[in-house]
């Protein structure tokens, strides 16, 4: 080596080795109360929140300045329950050192231990915030993914940039306007930037399951400073697990201050669960609102009146798909082939090709909902479901089922309005068809019900009660209803392997009363035990059903149809014969064109 080059090595080491010293040196002396002063005034103008570092500081100077605390806490919003929204109990920060001398920090590293952390919602007026929302934002001026922001000069006193985020061991309550808490467990979260993205890994629990989301997302630095601010374009390639099932969740998200959210989202899966699906899609689709606070009500009605929170549907721009292999509904067995489409737009959600094989058969559906922010949403769903059987729609995840046979055929065409399900039954208009052929189940299942579905059995075949099993040879209901009235026109029929049986009434579902005749025909001739004086007719509301006499059908012609003479001191006929024989095949005289309930039948 030559003596040029030694030297020239020589003087770039001294050099190298004063700068550290005078570095060190500078650092040395910097006052650790000033500092604290420092970062809190930064958090204070950032956040409109006093940072509070209660424990002792440690500081290390090489190669970048290493702080660490305990007892941190952020202060809450003015009317927040907990005087703090944010507790940390141990923090430990890697803070870039030459942004600092410009009074700017940058933070390389972030690691949080013991984190607890309460969001609550507040309901002031017509709109609902919550304590997350800062007094101030998280950045002012210019753009924030510019390089001017991120230089040491920049004219900010703001949290400039967060590398990576490591927290453990971290429980985030959150309490709704009515002060109902909920509390989520986080085992670990891990936020790592790369480039323009950040990688997020987090674990946590959800009931009995690990659950874990890992994959990347447009830099959370970004979108924090920009949500609301700017025009922001989001992406996530993201992988949820919940115990042993997986969903992909990939897209983009495009959120202006001065216009709606629009996305395009896509959620497959070989196989998952229905309820966490319907979770995963409220979260993408949200807008961030929280549901406006509901009054609590003691509805007197089977379908309650208690309003729906509608107000949480998000107005927004955009498409959901979903594709599912194998989507679970425990403890039946699951769809295969799950795929749908929600279409969202302002004030109205659409949702579009919904198509899954059950058993052995098929089901498509199309429906919507419009308006929903207003005083009067209307709701629409029609579709079909054909080819499969009661067994198989029954049939446990285990593959066993208490129910054998049963091939059944259902199609709907229905349209409503209203902010309630009593809302939505009272205004109900369309039309209802399903048949069964050929099931058996037990009475067991069928006083699993509810009172309206075992009152109505019951007055169908009072022997059920006599017996462990119910044979259905064919089941036809044809159910038009109009402004929430179900005529019942002789368009329920039901034959067992004991009675013929014909329903007509009414079924006003405005006041949910219940008008309906029962006309059974006993197929043997042989009535002992079979009491039709308690049974001839179905009366008084879903919620509290009651059987008694129709007393249109006294006649005295009882025993010229076999029928004998009924106890209870009257004689009393379910119909006249002629009547009777009319209604022979029940079902055949109660089943419709499928073209007429559904076009696309």
């Amino acid at each position: 080596m030559s003596l040029r080059l030694k030297t020239i090595l020589l003087v770039i080491a001294a050099a190298t080795g004063l700068g550290v010293i005078g570095v060190w040196y500078a650092l040395a002396s910097i006052d650790q109360a000033k500092l604290t002063k420092l970062i809190g005034a930064t958090v204070k103008e950032a956040t409109g929140r006093d940072l509070i570092i209660k424990g002792p500081i440690r500081l290390s100077f090489f190669p970048s300045i290493g702080l660490k605390a305990q007892d941190v806490s952020l202060s809450n919003a003015s009317w927040a329950t907990d005087p703090e929204m944010v507790n940390i109990q141990r923090l430990d920060l890697d803070i870039k050192l030459w942004p600092l001398f410009s009074r700017s920090v940058q933070i390389n590293r972030i690691n949080m231990s013991g984190l607890d952390v309460h969001l609550q919602a507040n309901s002031a007026g017509a709109s609902t915030t919550g304590n997350w929302i800062l007094a101030v934002p998280l950045a002012q001026g210019g753009d924030s993914s510019s390089e001017a922001s991120n230089m040491p000069g920049a004219n900010s006193h703001t949290f400039v940039s967060i590398n990576s985020v490591q927290i453990s061991d971290a429980r985030i309550t959150y309490r709704n306007a009515q002060r109902q808490e909920t509390i989520f467990p986080i085992s670990n979260l891990s936020l790592k930037g790369n480039g323009q993205n950040t990688q997020i890994n987090l674990e946590a629990k959800r009931g009995d399951h690990r659950l874990v989301i890992q994959g990347v997302v447009t830099e959370v630095r970004k979108i924090l400073n920009d949500w609301g601010q700017r025009p922001l374009n989001m992406s996530a390639d993201l992988q949820l697990e919940l115990g042993d099932k997986t969903l992909l969740i990939k897209g983009v998200v495009d959120k202006d201050p001065q216009a709606i959210p629009r996305f395009n989202l896509d959620l497959s899966s070989k196989d998952f669960d229905l309820d966490v699906l319907a979770g995963a899609s409220a979260v993408a689709a949200s807008s961030g609102k929280l549901p406006k606070p509901s009054p609590k009500t003691s509805s007197p009605y089977y379908f309650s009146n208690t309003p729906l929170p509608l107000n949480l549907l998000p107005q927004a721009d955009g498409l959901i798909h979903i594709q599912i292999e194998q989507l679970s509904l425990p403890p039946y067995a699951p769809l295969k082939n799950f795929s749908a489409a929600l279409q969202f737009q302002p004030e109205q959600i659409t949702l579009q090709n919904l198509r899954f094989q059950l058993g052995t058969g098929s089901a498509q559906a199309q429906g919507s909902i419009a308006h929903f922010e207003g005083s009067n949403p209307l709701v629409s769903l029609q579709g079909e479901a054909k080819g499969f059987t009661l067994e198989q729609a029954l049939k446990s995840a285990k593959g066993s089922s208490q129910v054998s046979g049963g091939e059944a055929h259902l199609a709907f065409d229905l349209k409503s309005a209203g902010t309630s399900l009593h809302a939505w039954m009272a205004n109900l208009n369309g039309k209802t068809q399903v048949t069964i052929d050929h099931a058996s189940l037990p009475s067991s299942y069928i006083n699993e019900g509810g009172d309206f579905i075992v009152s109505l059995f019951n007055a169908i075949n009072p022997l059920r009660k006599n017996s462990n099993r119910t044979v259905l040879e064919c089941v036809v209901a044809y159910l038009p209803v109009n402004q929430g009235l179900v005529s019942i026109a002789n368009t329920i029929g039901v034959e067992t392997d004991r009675l013929d049986v014909v329903l007509a009434g009414t079924l006003n579902l405005k006041d949910e009363a219940i008008h309906i005749d029962i006309f059974p025909r006993e197929k043997s001739g042989l009535t002992t035990g079979l009491d039709l004086a308690n049974l001839v007719q179905l009366q008084g509301t879903l919620q509290n059903p009651k059987t008694g006499i129709n007393k249109s059908g006294v006649i005295n012609s009882a025993v010229s149809i076999g029928l004998g003479f009924l106890t209870g001191g009257v004689s009393i006929l379910a119909e006249n014969a002629k009547s009777l024989a009319t209604k022979s095949q029940p079902c055949k005289a109660a089943l419709h064109s499928w073209s007429d309930i559904y076009s696309g039948s």
